[in-house]
């Protein structure tokens, strides 16, 4: 699977507070937490972001509370994947069981904000489009893939209950 987008820059310990405030977290609907998507970091990022962007940061990215609602605003606010240097481990799994895709890269410090990059799950490779320039990862794991493919755990089981009938 092969993603291209543009570049959403943020630093280092992005905590799930600042990905969705917790004062939004009466809901769970998506589309609703999508609208103050990163509000506490960038506050125009959910009127601006476009489907299929990126979401770059630096360490530690999704530290903080063990919500779920993190990797939902997310996904619903249009992001196709998020690339960090590391993530918070709680939020790495929540954000597979959602159907977020997120790769570990060490390079993130050379991405820039309005940049454009091209991921690829299946080799791990991300291409900066402005200087052609790759960067190696580890791939996603097929049964990680397969997560994001069917919209996280949840839906993923349902699916394999549904194909036994």
């Amino acid at each position: 699977m092969q993603i291209t987008g543009n570049i959403w820059k943020f630093g280092d310990d992005i905590d799930t507070d600042l990905i969705i405030p917790a004062r939004y977290l009466n809901t769970s609907e998506p589309a609703e937490l999508a609208k103050h998507c990163m509000e506490d970091a960038d506050t125009s990022f959910a009127q601006k972001v476009g489907k299929d962007d990126i979401i770059v940061g630096g360490k530690n990215f999704g530290c903080g509370s063990s919500r779920e609602h993190a990797p939902i605003a997310i996904k619903a606010a249009g992001v196709s994947c998020v690339i960090a240097k590391s993530f918070a481990r709680i939020f790495y799994r929540n954000a597979f069981n959602m159907g977020l895709p997120i790769l570990e890269c060490p390079d993130t410090d050379l991405f820039k904000t309005g940049g454009k990059l091209s991921v690829n799950f299946d080799t791990g490779e991300i291409i900066s489009i402005e200087n052609n320039k790759t960067y190696s990862t580890k791939p996603i794991p097929p049964f990680m893939q397969e997560l994001v493919k069917s919209g996280g755990l949840m839906k993923h089981i349902q699916n394999k209950v549904n194909k036994q009938k």
